[in-house]
């Protein structure tokens, strides 16, 4: 699979800056690479982020999908998260997310991972309630 390289001054249409991390030797599998369970709860934790901006509130993850992991994430690389709102229900959002790997101690970057995370506002109680209007 060939990879896709994003220079420092793009950023992938349509979608913010979210969340930005580095991957620790903690974070590995026995092959050295990141887990894709740690990658996937970053991606987590930038819709979260995302979708509460958006709602004004309290949001939890209903669904991950369509998640590809297109590259590995190495030791070293900064993570960055990039989300877009893409779909509003009454209650629910589509949360559009791109990871990019920026390589360690280099300018390059790649897209290694994408997916489409579905988010619920609740109320106090953790019941469904109305997404705010923009």
């Amino acid at each position: 699979m060939e990879a896709q390289i994003m220079s420092d001054a793009h950023t992938p249409d349509g979608m913010e800056l979210t969340l930005r991390t580095l991957a620790m030797p903690a974070d590995t599998n026995a092959a050295g690479d990141i887990f894709g369970g740690w990658v996937m709860s970053q991606m987590d934790l930038a819709a979260a982020i995302r979708a509460n901006e958006r709602c004004n509130g309290r949001t939890v993850t209903i669904a991950a999908n369509e998640i590809v992991f297109k590259q590995p994430v190495k030791v070293g690389d900064t993570l960055c998260v990039y989300t877009a709102v893409d779909q509003v229900g009454r209650s629910s959002m589509v949360i559009r997310i791109e990871v990019w790997a920026r390589r360690a101690y280099t300018a390059q970057r790649e897209h290694v991972t994408q997916a489409r995370f579905t988010m619920v506002a609740v109320d106090a109680e953790g019941k469904p309630r109305p997404v705010d209007a923009v």
